[in-house]
C-alpha cells in the first residue's frame, strides 16, 4: 500500500526534472554560459501590423520594423514592396476617423455626384 504514493511522487519528480532540463538547455543555447540562464528575453523589433487578402492568392502585409512601416504585396508571382518607410502613425492620427467616414450616406438611386 506504501509503495503506489512513493511510485507517483517518484514519477512526478521526474516528470518536474526533465521539464527543468528542458528549460535550462534552451536557456544555454541561446547565449554563453551561465548568464544566460538570468538575461532579459529580446526586445521584438518586427511586427505585422495588418493584412487583407486581395484574392485566393495574394495578400496585402503592413510590416512595422523599428516605428517604420512597409507595405508588401505576397502571394503572386513575385512578392513586392508597394511603399516603404511609412511612419508608424501618432496615436492623435490613430484615434481620428477617416474622412470616408464622416460624408452622410447616399440615398438610394442618388449618384455620387449629386446632393
Amino acid at each position: 500500500m506504501m509503495g503506489v504514493p512513493l511510485l507517483v511522487l517518484g514519477v512526478a519528480f521526474f516528470a518536474v526534472a526533465i521539464v527543468a532540463g528542458a528549460f535550462i538547455v534552451r536557456k544555454m543555447s541561446r547565449g554563453v554560459g551561465f548568464a544566460a540562464l538570468f538575461a532579459p528575453n529580446s526586445v521584438k523589433r518586427i511586427d505585422i501590423v495588418e493584412q487583407l487578402a486581395i484574392d485566393a492568392k495574394r495578400k496585402l502585409v503592413l510590416v512595422r520594423r523599428d516605428d517604420v512601416e512597409h507595405l508588401l504585396m505576397t502571394g503572386g508571382p513575385a512578392d513586392i514592396v508597394i511603399e516603404s518607410g511609412i511612419g508608424a502613425p501618432s496615436s492623435e492620427e490613430a484615434r481620428t476617423p477617416s474622412t470616408l467616414a464622416l460624408r452622410s450616406p447616399r440615398t438610394l438611386g442618388q449618384a455620387a455626384g449629386d446632393r
